[in-house]
């Protein structure tokens, strides 16, 4: 188990350091050279855990199979005993006792081994769950790896979504926004992705998956540049949705926390419209 932590503490590492890595886009082949050798790595880890692995699994077998052989003897030793005690019953009454006593050892030595047995088949059971885990694991690692090396550069992904968008293409343009959070999920531009993801619902009236997308940029990408649009966007969607007073609250903030910009300006229209009284004004 202590290993199996390690191997995802080590997974986790190398996805989170690719992550961090990649935002310019002639970095991008360095990080992919990086991250094929620590994925090599791993997979040689995993093949030398999984080579002893098989070794101490052959190690239970041969004690299974023993203890098996074990029992299956002691077995055979309570029947023949059995029979003997029927055939001298009567002539031989006074060593009953001697002998059930020896059964009823060999029946306790019996119960032991049956317990032994049934602890080596669960530990055997444990190993080949961990083993087939270890496997799954080199599998998806394996196929991060494949997905990543045929991603696009994080700047022609994002040219070529932000095109679609512009066009009013926006099953593709979402198709590439989404890509684009897959495999590259820290950099900046991650924020702006979030964002048009969630214009592309709002214009097409899925308020409340909008507010979702919004509400990742402000959670995820406070300081971009999409932060104050982000906020105005999410609360003009709790209007639609006919969540009012949460709607007002974000424009508030709106004009609070980006005053002089364009979107504390929409933000204190909009309030104006809606009858709410703004502490700050823009300017």
């Amino acid at each position: 188990m202590k290993s199996i932590r390690m191997l995802l503490a080590l997974v986790l590492f190398s996805a989170l350091f690719v992550g961090l890595s990649i935002s310019p886009a002639y970095a991008v082949n360095k990080d992919m050279v990086e991250l094929q050798t620590q994925i090599t790595a791993l997979q040689q880890q995993m093949t030398q855990m999984k080579q002893s692995f098989d070794e101490r699994m052959g190690v239970m077998r041969n004690l299974l199979e023993a203890n098996t052989d074990a029992a299956n003897k002691v077995s055979a030793a309570i029947n023949s005993l059995q029979a003997s005690i029927n055939k001298q019953q009567e002539d031989r009454s006074g060593q009953v006792d001697q002998i059930s006593g020896q059964i009823q050892a060999l029946n306790d030595t019996m119960d032991e081994l049956k317990v032994r047995l049934a602890k080596l088949s669960k530990q055997f059971e444990d190993m080949q769950v961990a083993q087939q885990s270890m496997a799954a694991q080199q599998t998806a690692a394996q196929q991060k790896a494949q997905e990543i090396a045929s991603a696009p550069p994080p700047d022609v992904l994002y040219q070529n979504a932000l095109r679609d968008y512009n066009g009013g293409n926006n099953d593709l343009a979402t198709q590439e926004f989404n890509d684009y959070i897959k495999f590259y999920p820290n950099t900046d531009l991650a924020g702006n992705a979030y964002f048009y993801l969630a214009e592309i619902q709002y214009k097409a009236g899925d308020y409340q998956k909008a507010v979702a997308s919004y509400e990742l940029v402000l959670q995820n990408f406070p300081s971009g540049n999409k932060a104050a649009s982000a906020q105005l966007k999410k609360g003009l969607a709790l209007i639609e949705l006919g969540k009012q007073d949460d709607g007002i609250q974000e424009l508030k903030h709106v004009v609070q926390r980006y005053p002089r910009t364009p979107e504390a300006t929409q933000a204190h229209d909009k309030l104006r419209k809606l009858g709410a009284v703004t502490t700050t004004k823009s300017r």
